[in-house]
């Protein structure tokens, strides 16, 4: 094993284009989005969780050994490698179901599924704690925000000096000269001295201070605590509650969507609109949560960089419920069906419009393609 991850890791760029050639191969194989042909989607999940190893074993390499050592983070399950394999295994199982138990039959099936992932990413969710899930919690979020003033008059400022200096200048009686900050006045000094005094005895007691004195340009280690759900749901008071209540339905989502297909029938408008309700919800507390006010003494969620990507990402995966019945018979299917009869007399174009929208109607009939989960 440790000589395929060394194999993979070296040539990773030759890994992901074969990866790629052979999915997409597998897009053109006969009898793809056939009811009763199990072997060409196990062959594609089969690929995809090949794929999904790889990465995981390049995202995991060590770091290479230049400058100082960087301390590793703390291990834990990877649900990110989980999910995805979720993800890759639930066609085979909606095909299989199908072929197995019928169309209505199978809706059991993908709910346990749903059920599934849902319950891997809230463990997720709750093992990162309680940040936003990247990608379906398909991307480990690991972008650190720091919720550090830039200046306070106590403890130690976000450039690692001392609450009440500066570098430069005076500030709270205090002036810097060439050997240090030094207090103005005599009673100051004095003081100072007594300090200086108490600190170099403590440091010769401990060594963990003398040896950050003896390298002075390595910055300490921040321990940061993982946010519990009490410490979000108190100490970033609504802001935070709206946060986790947003992404709480973001990731039942999928589950009360398949649900509400369960019980109503894939036909109905109930579980589209439903669906969409739940997305909006999601979306609308999300960014309501953000976009509070500050107020000085009162902790708020920050979205990194990462997570208003991923708030982009997923209004754009809203484009799928055009894909999505009932909304995709009524509607999406004429105009395709329309733009195929006015292309299909021009040579070459007409052919490559023919078979992406044979495409396109094909996967549509998976659930698994269109859900967005």
């Amino acid at each position: 094993m440790d000589a395929y991850k060394l194999w993979v890791r070296t040539n990773r760029e030759f890994v992901r284009s074969l990866e790629s050639l052979a999915n997409g191969i597998t897009w053109l194989l006969p009898e793809r989005f056939s009811n009763s042909e199990i072997g060409p989607e196990a062959v594609y999940a089969v690929l995809g969780i090949v794929g999904t190893v790889n990465q995981h074993i390049i995202d995991t390499a060590p770091p290479p050994g230049r400058g100082f050592p960087v301390k590793p983070e703390k291990s834990g399950f990877p649900w990110s490698l989980f999910v995805s394999i979720l993800k890759d295994a639930e066609t085979v199982v909606e095909v299989g179901a199908q072929h197995l138990f019928g169309e209505k039959g199978k809706w059991n099936f993908l709910a346990v599924a749903e059920g599934v992932k849902a319950l891997v990413r809230l463990a997720a969710f709750r093992d990162s704690g309680y940040r936003m899930l990247l990608q379906g919690g398909e991307v480990v979020n690991e972008e650190k925000i720091l919720d550090v003033p830039e200046d306070y008059g106590g403890g130690m400022r976000a450039n690692g000096w001392p609450g009440g200096y500066v570098r430069n200048g005076h500030q709270n009686g205090y002036s810097k000269n060439h050997n240090g900050i030094v207090p103005k006045n005599l009673e100051g000094r004095a003081m100072s001295a007594l300090s200086r005094f108490g600190e170099n005895a403590k440091m010769a007691l401990d060594p963990m201070l003398l040896n950050r004195l003896r390298h002075p340009f390595e910055p300490p280690a921040l321990v940061v605590e993982k946010p519990t759900l009490s410490s979000i749901w108190s100490e970033k008071g609504l802001s935070g509650r709206l946060f986790f209540v947003g992404e709480i339905l973001s990731i039942l989502r999928p589950l009360i969507y398949v649900m509400f297909i369960r019980k109503y029938g894939i036909r109905s408008w109930k579980p589209w609109l439903v669906s969409l309700a739940v997305d909006l919800s999601s979306m609308s507390i999300l960014l309501h949560a953000a976009s509070r006010p500050h107020r000085v003494g009162v902790k708020f969620y920050q979205l990194s960089t990462s997570e208003k990507d991923e708030l982009k990402r997923r209004k754009l995966i809203w484009a799928l419920y055009i894909m999505r019945d009932p909304f995709f018979t009524k509607y999406t299917k004429h105009h395709l069906e329309k733009a195929d009869r006015y292309l299909s007399p021009v040579p070459l174009f007409g052919f490559l419009t023919a078979k992406v929208v044979e495409l396109i109607v094909g996967a549509q009939t998976r659930y698994t393609y269109t859900s967005g989960s």
